[in-house]
């Protein structure tokens, strides 16, 4: 018995160490591809700008050759701001590591969310309904961090109710911890995008960086947090997430 426990134990280790020499490596290759894309940045910053003036000297210059440039100029212009944005994306997807956690209320962040996005909602005819349990424990949370996933969540929801809907937003907690449901009445997504919408850079949307769902999984996970995805084709998506509880904070 003894024999196996020893040898249970030394595979243990093996394993652990397999893990943390993957982790290394995953950690060292995050931190080059973030480099990477900061000095792609830069130069693409500066031929953006260029291309601006281009575009200005051509539009001054009104011959028949520099009004068949203007349409080229623009799409390059396109491409550099869609660049720019995936890679503003990628950089604040890389860069995300550990956070500081305080402790604070999730309804705050909730409500604070839903009321940056009352506006828009009104605009669309999307009905938020607010259901935050008064009674919620607190959690640990990084405010800013935090608002932006959620944020991600609410604008994927209105984007799926471009004619109008419901947008409930529902919060309790049970010997799990403290939960959120963002349940929306939008257009739904198939079980082949659901497999996959949390994989960096996969997306359904036009000119999407396929960053947004992979970053607020990575905020929330960086909380403790788990978020899991329910959605039918037609009738809507229901997102759940899941914050534990420090007991010093029961």
């Amino acid at each position: 018995m003894n024999s196996s426990k020893q040898e249970r134990a030394r595979q243990a280790a093996a394993h652990q160490a397999e893990m943390d020499v993957a982790r290394s490596q995953y950690e060292e290759l995050a931190e080059l591809a973030g480099s990477l894309a900061h000095e792609i940045k830069n130069p693409l910053s500066i031929i953006h700008m260029n291309i601006d003036l281009l575009s200005e000297d051509l539009v001054e210059i009104d011959t028949p050759a520099s009004r068949r440039c203007l349409p080229r100029v623009d799409m390059v212009r396109d491409q550099c701001e869609r660049m720019e944005g995936l890679l503003r994306d990628f950089l604040r997807y890389a860069r995300l590591r550990q956070i500081d956690l305080v402790p604070g209320s999730l309804n705050d962040q909730v409500w604070r969310v839903l009321d940056a996005y009352q506006a828009q909602a009104d605009a669309q005819k999307v009905d938020l309904q607010r259901y935050l349990d008064p009674d919620l424990p607190m959690i640990r949370l990084h405010s800013d961090s935090l608002q932006s996933a959620l944020m991600n969540l609410v604008k994927n929801a209105l984007e799926a109710m471009p004619e109008g809907g419901q947008l409930w937003a529902r919060t309790y907690s049970n010997r799990g911890g403290v939960l959120l449901d963002l349940i929306d009445s939008g257009t739904g997504v198939d079980d082949n995008t659901v497999m996959h919408m949390f994989e960096p850079f996969y997306s359904t949307k036009d000119g999407g960086s396929g960053l947004g769902l992979p970053t607020a999984r990575k905020i929330i996970e960086a909380h403790g947090g788990r978020i899991s995805v329910q959605s039918e084709v037609g009738r809507g998506t229901k997102f759940s997430l899941q914050f534990p509880v420090p007991p010093r904070l029961q």
